[in-house]
């Protein structure tokens, strides 16, 4: 299994395979000299967690060292520094490391309260996303956006590449809205955070359609089908570049009786569960990791299923498609059908309609619909969405 950080990134720095002729990738936040400037003199607030790097360095280290003053840092899901679990709340503490407070908008608070806002002049959000609408950093960047707004305060975003760049699934049905689906976009959204910030501008989608003075530090020499690997994991249980890449596909399973590997050293890389001895040789065992899944789905149980880390996800990745077949698979092979989406089962367990947006997957799956004909119900919001979507990129 290749390792998340490799040899390329000593200096921050990715080179595409389907860039290697060109200029290398530089993130907004490695483009020091074009918003230190914006920053000298001001109270600053910051949204980083460990993917927040300049170079291999933490973003909030960087800056201090240049003389930037760092009044707060605000943490997202999983803290500051990466070391909660899924859905764990976060509380608030002092960094050791810097002696600056560290405020949780990942538990009874989910935004900046307008004391906070009003000791800073300027906040900087700088998030590793991943691209997929179930991966809760787009709703964080709503949250600062309308604080921001609210405090008529600047908004910097340091953009990164999203490593999942293309356009895929069923747009969200707005009646399954929830803390994992908040806007009517697919699966996989296609866009960078700094995209995305204009879209949630532009189409109104914040409180009173307001609006978020933001500036965004664009991602030099980035094109969306480019191939990218993180320098640091996003989040404890994407912790290779290979479960980055399935995620899209593998986090649908959350929402069945199957399990994607939380509770082993493989999250999102390998599927299965209990029910399917004797169908597949492959076999894991969930168990309790403090930080990463406390309580997983089958805890000290034998699963039998797919060992996707071999999976050549190239020539896949390429079509720019999330992979339904692995679901169709595992349904038909699932002994018990009734069990399969029942959450009554397990409360760790959740909402397949959350996840895939819409009531008709479930019921496609049962009825063994095929995946084209699943695919072509998509349409046509996943090209009204395509459409739309053109009106806020800043990469080809």
């Amino acid at each position: 299994m290749k390792p998340l950080i490799v040899s390329l990134l000593a200096i921050g720095l990715f080179i595409a395979p389907s860039a290697r002729a060109h200029e290398p990738i530089i993130t907004g936040a490695d483009q020091v000299k074009a918003y230190l400037p914006l920053l000298k003199g001001k109270k600053v607030g910051m949204m980083v967690n460990p993917t927040s790097i300049i170079g291999n360095t933490p973003i909030v280290d960087s800056l201090l060292s240049l003389g930037v003053k760092i009044k707060t840092i605000f943490g997202p899901e999983h803290g500051f520094r990466n070391n909660a679990s899924n859905g764990a709340e976060v509380a608030d503490e002092i960094d050791p490391q810097t002696g600056i407070p560290i405020v949780s908008l990942y538990g009874n608070r989910r935004k900046p309260t307008p004391a906070q806002m009003a000791a800073i002049d300027v906040m900087v959000f700088d998030l590793q996303d991943v691209g997929c609408r179930f991966y809760t950093l787009i709703n964080t960047l709503r949250e600062i956006m309308e604080a921001c707004a609210d405090a008529s305060k600047p908004l910097i975003i340091l953009d990164r590449p999203n490593p999942n760049g293309y356009v895929d699934g069923p747009v969200l049905d707005m009646k399954h809205e929830s803390g994992i689906g908040r806007y009517p976009v697919p699966i996989t959204h296609g866009m960078t955070i700094g995209e995305f910030a204009r879209m949630i501008n532009g189409q109104g989608w914040m409180r009173n359609k307001k609006k978020c003075n933001i500036k965004v530090i664009t991602v030099k020499n980035y094109r969306h089908d480019m191939d990218y690997v993180l320098p640091v994991a996003p989040s404890p249980n994407l912790n290779t570049a290979e479960s980055i890449v399935l995620y899209p596909s593998l986090c649908l399973f959350e929402g069945t009786i199957i399990s994607q590997g939380r509770g082993t050293m493989m999250p999102f890389t390998i599927l299965g569960a209990p029910a399917l001895k004797g169908k597949y040789d492959f076999t894991f065992t969930p168990k309790s990791i403090p930080g990463k899944s406390e309580s997983p789905l089958h805890k000290d149980q034998t699963c039998y299923g797919l060992d996707l880390r071999t999976f050549d996800i190239t020539p896949w990745r390429k079509r720019g498609q999330i992979n339904i077949s692995w679901m169709i698979e595992m349904y038909k092979a699932y002994p018990n059908k009734a069990q399969f989406f029942d959450r009554s089962y397990s409360p760790a367990m959740g909402s397949i309609e959350f996840l895939a947006g819409t009531s008709a997957f479930r019921q496609q799956i049962i009825a063994g619909v095929s995946e084209a004909e699943i695919r072509k119900s998509w349409e046509p919001g996943l090209s009204k969405y395509k459409q739309m979507r053109k009106k806020y990129l800043l990469y080809p």
